[in-house]
């Protein structure tokens, strides 16, 4: 598609959107593609020459695409404390930037997104204070995204409004690096300027909003441009003298100790107008500030942690510390202020660490004004949909391809120095999975290209050493291996092999992936699968067409996607943290992906695999370890609970500090600090209001019959056994296999859990900490009474009787994962109703609308499409907590669920089939939640966790 043509499509588009959503306001009816083909029809008659030059049938494709589009709720926490409401429509009228960036948005997004867009912009502007309001005012918040998943256009549609309102000082901290601060000034230049930034040019050429509206009187004055060597500095700094009536300033700047001491000295020396009287602090009492903070865990946060650069030297410019206390000083150096920060990992140590005030940096950044969490659209692509959470368990789907340890230690082991030489097999050149992954990178190309994309962004990622020389030598074998495979297609020699190689993977493995990921996820779009004649006629050209780009802080490419915008660029990136943390890689297909890192920062980088892939997620695959693909699972899971603890405190109306306490000792954050640091340090836990399951087993024998041992002398030291069927409420026509017990002293359960060994590498169930924590309730009166359940499989052909304790039950089958040989892993437990063993009827439907009022509708936490029919744990454990005074509903603090299982042990290894092979014993703990603040220390237990801390001792 020519530029014209793309123009021809976007105006058709645009105008389209509006038509079917007015059509779709009178007939009060949902848009269906008859009333699409209608309104084209109309407008093919009043823009007859931009019709002659687009394809009507991709238009009425893309229109059906963007109408079957939704986006959940998102959820706010929020403190009244000295705040003023102040947005409303008359406030809004006559705003010129957001209305420029709205239309210049309405051909790139579908409308349900841009209205989700309005209305999250206008939450977030509202929580924060009128830029007209008189006085000292100071607020500070926080919007929590998914990864990849468009956090830049929302802050970049907050920015609009934000100055349409009298915000005159904007900055916007951009990550580490320069390629990202200069990312980022583009997209703001496009979205917001409405010119080019660009250095030495006399005339700015318009874009994006500029040429929208070119009215060179609202023009907005930007302070740094969009050259890689554009931020802030001191040439600048000296022509720059700002006044209040001036239209507002835009900082693009990175988070870097000389950039922001700069931008510092400017404040103090050419903006500051008032003296404060007492401690003689510079202040800008006549310009309000606005700060936005781009993936503000990352280098804003003082975590003390220290930060080294590719030689493991302490990196000075990037000291959080250091970072968090200039960020800190700027907001102090004005009296009217607000910060908001942007990040997609909703344990950001802003919760962890707040550190208070000291009387030269002013207060911390936590975030004490408000939390948002925005919701995602149904066509993002996240971790939860791609390996699941805690509340569901996806079919294992081709979009990843697990890769063993042999398929790449020999080439690139885990702990290797700069200067190491990669070899596979002796030679110099790509071990068989990565040329595997560039093959699958081809045939993405090819699909696309064949799909009419052909002009669009492809990119592929390499990311398997930190090291640049170690990179350099990547970005040689990776190019022999495209040149070998161009030279044999455009030339036909030796082509034999490798086409019936080819066909016959792209035939019996590619092509099939793309049906069951189109079957999984793709439900709105009918895309084709070419045959492999139209692949092979396409591939010479492909070829071709595919450059590799080395990003990294040495090499002096850059990822050019602008100036091939007509033509589309395709790219095999390789690099380490520089392509890592937030550079966004265009049409990102394909990622090789090996752990350089710390976990957690690994983890955090591999996340920018998600994000949108309308018309191409079934080319797109992840080849990276078994050992990432489980941790992901850890951080997907861990990330969800705290979303569902965060609408749980929504709804009871409580505050974003209210919410820190409780993050502070979450018992998930032991995930996420052993995924960040070796030495874990020893924490304050609690574990009211979560459910706790086994999911990792020991596999030697005495462990086994040691576990089966304890649950079996256990259940034969209760009383009064019932069938599972006759709990208090059975829903419906529930039917349950198994045995119940009710009022069980809280001294056999912490018997049991102090006899039974939990795997080391479960690092977050740890039996005898979990035993020591009821012991803790227990002195104030909770936990005392416990209902035990043993729990077997529905009745069916397939029936593996078992008993324990005496008890017969009917074994569960659960799949190992991960494949490890030293224990068996599984994803989840239990099923989502367990929870809700002998609820009391008025217990189960109060759980039920909480669950209802909590449902945010959102894609990527897998909740469903329609609100829940029967209630979801967190707000099960939630009712059990606090009771509802209102409908005459206790609370049951007192009360905790255990629920028992036996596992299939054939299902864990072979090795296990015989006949008298004792079962896996496993168990879960549901804990009503309680506003007792008891917590528990697991300093005694640090220790024995270590040897899961070799996890990140080759890098701290």
């Amino acid at each position: 598609m020519t530029i014209s043509d793309q123009k021809a499509f976007d105006s058709i588009l645009s105008m389209a959107q509006n038509m079917l959503r007015l059509a779709s306001e009178r007939s009060k009816s949902p848009i269906t593609p008859e009333m699409i083909e209608k309104e084209l029809r109309k407008l093919s008659i009043i823009m007859e020459e931009d019709f002659a030059l687009v394809d009507p049938d991709a238009l009425s494709e893309e229109l059906i695409r963007r109408s079957s589009r939704t986006v959940g709720a998102n959820a706010i926490l929020f403190s009244r404390d000295d705040h003023i409401p102040w947005l409303d429509a008359e406030r809004k009228k006559n705003w010129n930037y957001w209305r420029r960036y709205s239309e210049y948005m309405e051909p790139r997004i579908p409308w349900v997104a841009l209205d989700a867009l309005d209305v999250a912009t206008d939450e977030i502007l509202g929580q924060l204070e009128d830029p007209e309001r008189e006085g000292a005012w100071d607020r500070r918040g926080l919007v929590v995204g998914h990864v990849q998943s468009g956090k830049t256009g929302n802050y970049t549609g907050l920015i609009c409004k934000a100055a349409d309102a009298g915000y005159k000082i904007i900055i916007v901290l951009a990550g580490l690096h320069n390629n990202l601060r200069a990312q980022t000034q583009i997209r703001l230049d496009e979205g917001f300027l409405g010119f080019a930034t660009v250095s030495d040019a006399d005339e700015l050429p318009s874009v994006g909003v500029g040429k929208i509206d070119n009215d060179v009187s609202v023009r907005p004055n930007a302070a740094t441009n969009r050259s890689d060597r554009g931020d802030f500095n001191t040439a600048v700094a000296s022509k720059m003298n700002v006044s209040p009536e001036q239209r507002p300033w835009l900082f693009v700047v990175k988070k870097n100790k000389t950039v922001l001491e700069r931008l510092l000295h400017w404040i103090r020396n050419r903006a500051a107008n008032h003296t404060d009287p007492i401690t003689g602090r510079k202040l800008v009492t006549n310009l309000p500030l606005i700060i936005i903070d781009d993936e503000s865990d990352h280098g804003s946060v003082d975590t003390g942690e220290n930060v080294v650069d590719d030689d493991g030297k302490p990196d000075l410019e990037h000291d959080p510390k250091t970072i968090n206390r200039l960020i800190r000083s700027v907001l102090h150096h004005f009296s009217r202020k607000a910060y908001v920060g942007y990040t997609a990992t909703p344990f950001a140590n802003i919760f962890i660490h707040d550190k208070g005030e000291t009387q030269e940096h002013g207060p911390d950044l936590f975030p004490a004004a408000f939390i948002t969490n925005l919701a995602a659209p149904s066509n993002y692509v996240g971790p939860g949909r791609v390996f699941g959470s805690a509340s569901s368990t996806p079919q294992s789907l081709p979009l990843v391809r697990p890769l063993a340890d042999e398929d790449f230690e020999s080439w690139m082991p885990p702990k290797h120095k700069n200067g190491y030489r990669p070899r596979w097999q002796g030679e110099d050149k790509v071990p068989d999975t990565l040329a595997e992954a560039v093959r699958s990178f081809v045939y993405a190309c090819a699909v696309r290209k064949l799909r009419g994309q052909g002009n669009s962004h492809s990119s592929m990622l390499v990311h398997v050493t930190r090291f640049t020389a170690v990179q350099a030598v990547v970005v040689n074998q990776v190019a022999e291996y495209l040149r070998d495979l161009k030279g044999r297609y455009t030339r036909g020699i030796d082509l034999t092999d490798l086409r019936s190689q080819m066909q016959t993977e792209y035939e019996l493995n590619f092509a099939p992936g793309m049906e069951r990921i189109r079957d999984a996820l793709v439900q709105e779009e009918t895309l084709l699968t070419p045959e492999w004649s139209q692949i092979e006629e396409v591939l010479p050209e492909i070829l071709s067409d595919i450059r590799i780009r080395e990003i990294n802080g040495t090499a002096k490419d850059a990822l050019d996607y602008s100036e091939n915008e007509a033509t589309g660029l395709k790219v095999i990136a390789i690099g380490g943290d520089k392509l890592a943390r937030g550079l966004t890689l265009e049409g990102l297909c394909t990622s090789y992906f090996l752990r350089t890192a710390k976990m957690y920062d690994t983890l955090m980088q591999m996340g920018r695999w998600f994000g949108y892939r309308d018309g191409y997620l079934d080319v797109c695959r992840l080849y990276t370890s078994g050992e990432m693909i489980e941790w992901f699972g850890h951080i997907a899971d861990a990330a969800e609970e705290l979303r569902q603890e965060f609408d749980n405190m929504v709804a009871a109306g409580a505050t974003p500090k209210e919410f820190g306490l409780r993050v502070k000792s979450h018992s998930t954050l032991t995930i996420t600090s052993r995924a960040k640091m070796r030495n874990a340090r020893a924490m304050q836990l609690t574990y009211a209001g979560d459910l706790l399951q086994t999911i990792v087993f020991s596999v030697g024998q005495d462990e086994i019959r040691r576990n089966y041992h304890a649950a079996d002398r256990f259940l034969r030291g209760l009383q009064g056994a019932l069938p599972l069927n006759k709990q208090h409420y059975v829903h419906g026509s529930q039917q349950w296999h198994g045995h119940l017990w009710r009022e069980v002293p809280a001294l056999n359960v912490v018997s049991f859990l102090r006899e039974y060994r939990t795997h080391p590498a479960s690092f977050r169930v740890m039996s005898p900490l979990i035993a020591d924590f009821i012991e803790e309730m227990n002195d104030g009166g909770e936990l005392t009474d416990w209902t035990v359940a043993l729990v077997g499989k529905d009745g069916g052909p397939d029936d593996l009787p078992h008993s324990l304790g005496g008890y017969p039950v009917n074994m569960l089958q659960r799949t190992a994962v991960g494949g490890h040989s030293d224990r068996y892993s599984i994803k989840t437990l239990i099923s989502p109703r367990d929870q809700a063993i002998d609820l009391t009827e008025s217990e189960w439907n109060a759980a039920l609308e909480l669950s209802r009022k909590t449902w945010r509708n959102d894609v990527d936490r897998n909740e469903g499409k329609t609100p829940p029919e029967e209630p979801r744990g967190p707000q099960i454990r939630r009712i059990l907590g606090e009771g509802v005074p209102s409908q005459g509903i206790a609370n049951r603090r007192n009360r905790g669920l255990l629920t028992l299982y036996l596992l299939d042990p054939s299902k864990a290894d072979q090795r296990f089939s015989e006949p008298d092979q004792d079962p896996f014993v496993a168990w879960a703990i549901s804990f009503p939640s309680s506003t007792s603040g008891r917590t528990v220390s697991n300093s005694r237990y640090v220790g024995n966790s270590v040897l899961w801390g070799a996890i990140n001792e080759w890098v701290d």
